[in-house]
């Protein structure tokens, strides 16, 4: 792996130039129309894929949420969707010589005296570092996350860079012809305030700790436990956990992915609700599917904690639509900040709004998510220039909003793409400690929290 750039103007301008780039051969190939305008735009999505690979950071993990954001389930948008796929799950890695560097300074020497095995070639290679297979003398075998040198600096420049994320929001406007705008530069503004605190790995081991705390024994959700004594601020070493990756797991047979689906729920909203935790990072290399129907959960870097009193209106709003009520997701809507009371859409006019995100909640039950539900869910909430753009006129978006917009958002892209089916109203009801368990994987919850108490 090349040295990473880490200045400001380094890091944006190989961005801005294929952007101009792309444009201009966009605008060839529209005169030329039909086909050959959609085979520029799938050239044009892999040789963003392959830059935002090299660039690690926060590019990378704006071309991540490019991977899977549901715009268009056919056409175009599905070919640039599987260019940036492989941003999931591997990306450009690291030399070993250069990984095995980063682990004997972090860990004090040399590798044979911590393991009885290591494997030179990565298993993964995300964002920020790069994951290898190891076994301990005692036979345990572990993961072991190592990250890029020069990352940080690289990170802390993109933080700062308005040219690289403006840049970026011009690559948005070239690939796709659904992503809205006002979604985009909040999504992305998100991502590069979160970003910062996944470059100290022992941020992340603190989060992943308490996660594998409260699931340890659990029947259906697995978190792999850490070794703190082997995990650094550059270095983390956790259990190795094997399973199905989300490119195969598509393709299992459908009461498996029905299974999936609902454990991805109960765990993304389950976990808001009894740790007051979001795991803001849903994207779909961060999870392993199992035959028995269980799910592994990794990369606990990107984690926000809600204070009681937030985390009541994010549960408020979202019961409020489950049930219809729309002067309940008006007062909650206000209390989170996302509208004001004097100039702001009426209690029915922001209902009508956001009546297609809690479709799932409101349908006829069992309901199936698809991806066409969440690309019409997509341009129906963000189009500054659909039907509902005078009521996205009226609204703000508050830092702390985003991180729920983004756990909604991810939920509906993996659950369409699994296209599972449940009662997710009753589930959810459930979880809010409004009723019984409502499914199998209920029971087995119940039981799960009744042997801890």
């Amino acid at each position: 792996m090349s040295e990473l750039p880490t200045g400001r103007l380094k890091r944006a301008l190989p961005l801005a130039a294929l952007t101009g780039r792309t444009a201009g051969g966009a605008v060839v190939a529209a005169l030329q129309g039909g086909q050959r305008r959609e085979a520029a735009r799938e050239r044009a999505a892999g040789r963003y894929a392959e830059l935002l690979g090299r660039s690690r950071g926060v590019l990378m993990k704006a071309g991540q949420l490019l991977s899977f954001l549901s715009l268009d389930p056919g056409g175009s948008a599905g070919s640039v969707q599987e260019a940036f796929s492989r941003l999931q799950s591997g990306a450009p890695a690291m030399p070993w010589a250069e990984t095995s560097a980063v682990l004997t300074a972090e860990l004090d020497g040399p590798l044979e005296r911590h393991f009885a095995e290591f494997d030179t070639e990565p298993l993964a290679a995300a964002s920020i570092g790069q994951v290898h297979r190891a076994r301990l003398p005692g036979g345990r075998e572990v993961a072991v996350k190592v990250q890029y040198p020069g990352i940080g600096e690289a990170i802390r420049a993109d933080l700062a860079n308005v040219e690289l994320l403006t840049a970026f929001l011009r690559v948005r406007g070239v690939l796709s012809r659904g992503m809205p705008a006002v979604d985009t530069r909040a999504l992305i503004g998100e991502i590069a305030g979160r970003i910062g605190e996944e470059v100290d790995y022992r941020a992340e081991a603190r989060h992943q700790r308490r996660f594998a705390a409260a699931y340890a024994g659990h029947p259906f959700i697995r978190v792999p436990a850490v070794l703190p004594e082997l995990s650094t601020g550059r270095v983390l070493t956790t259990e190795l956990a094997d399973g199905l990756p989300w490119a195969e797991a598509t393709g299992a047979a459908q009461d498996l992915r029905d299974r999936w689906g609902e454990v991805v729920f109960r765990f993304l909203w389950g976990s808001l609700r009894e740790l007051g935790v979001a795991y803001a990072d849903p994207h779909p290399g961060n999870y392993l599917f199992h035959p028995d129907g269980s799910v592994t959960f990794l990369d606990f870097g990107c984690v926000k904690e809600f204070e009681p009193d937030r985390l009541a209106q994010i549960v408020a709003l979202q019961r409020a639509g489950a049930e219809a009520d729309a002067e309940g997701v008006w007062r909650a809507s206000l209390a989170l900040g996302s509208l004001r009371e004097e100039d702001g859409p009426s209690p029915a006019e922001l209902h009508d709004w956001m009546s297609a995100q809690f479709l799932p909640l409101t349908a006829e039950q069992p309901f199936t998510y698809t991806r066409e539900h969440a690309a019409a869910l997509n341009r129906r909430m963000f189009s500054p220039f659909g039907p509902y753009g005078a009521v996205l006129k009226q609204l703000t978006m508050p830092p702390h909003t985003l991180f729920h917009s983004r756990m909604d958002t991810g939920v509906t892209a993996i659950l369409g793409a699994l296209r599972s089916t449940a009662d997710w109203a009753a589930v959810l009801a459930e979880l809010d400690g409004l009723r019984p368990p409502a499914t199998e994987l209920g029971e087995l919850a119940a039981g799960f929290r009744a042997g801890r108490a």
